[in-house]
């Protein structure tokens, strides 16, 4: 266990000292991260809401592939991803291999499922006397939407936050579309993965101890929104 306080306490050493690698990789997982989730949040609330609110056909077996899509392993859709903004897949000409955005569209579609799922069952459970209320009230569809929006909007920040901590902590579609290249692509999670198999230890706690530090801050950003 020696090496384990060690490592500990020559990651506080290396994030003190502004240790380039490490903030690259830390700088790296924020940017791709954020785009995804600024996707994913755009495409999948409207989804989830419609998935949620309305009633049509073939909808429980849309809402089964929406919840089967949750287990979707990140090695898959890295696979899924890489063929299509590969040179020889149709998003080629892009030049999205192997770069920040090539991994936020992975993530993206990672996060899609969960964010639409999640908003799904909030705007189900929503209270029928509300819908009724905003009815007879002559609401306009803009106004109901908007109304159901708020009243779930907890429930709507659990989604995002879910699906956040699922992107931050993926390894696959990072390894696999962004290639794990220093100073480039190399997200926190691939850099704890290559560190510790070098031996390494300073460099993967070091790493670690931000990516906790980032999952933390968001919960926290999470509560405080509640008590608000």
């Amino acid at each position: 266990m020696e090496f384990l306080a060690s490592g500990f306490f020559k990651a506080i050493e290396l994030l003190i000292r502004g240790d380039a690698s490490t903030w690259s990789a830390v700088s790296a997982t924020v940017q791709a991260s954020t785009w995804s989730m600024a996707v994913s949040l755009l495409a999948g609330l409207p989804c989830g809401f419609c998935l949620g609110y309305f009633d049509f056909r073939f909808k429980r077996q849309v809402r089964t592939l929406v919840d089967t899509l949750l287990a979707l392993p990140t090695v898959c859709v890295g696979l899924l991803v890489y063929a299509f903004i590969s040179s020889r897949g149709p998003l080629g000409q892009f030049g999205l291999l192997f770069t920040l955005p090539g991994i936020a569209a992975g993530q993206a579609i990672l996060a899609f499922p969960i964010v639409t799922a999640i908003t799904a069952s909030i705007i189900e459970n929503i209270d029928e006397d509300l819908k009724l209320t905003l009815v007879s009230l002559g609401a306009g569809k803009k106004d109901i939407v908007l109304t159901c929006l708020w009243e779930v909007r907890y429930g709507i920040l659990a989604a995002a936050v879910t699906a956040y901590g699922r992107v931050l902590t993926e390894v696959g579609i990072s390894m696999m579309v962004g290639g794990n290249i220093k100073y480039h692509t190399r997200t926190i999670t691939t850099a704890i993965a290559l560190e510790t198999n070098k031996g390494m230890f300073a460099d993967g706690i070091a790493l670690g101890i931000v990516l906790m530090a980032i999952a933390f801050g968001v919960n926290l950003s999470l509560s405080f929104l509640r008590k608000r």
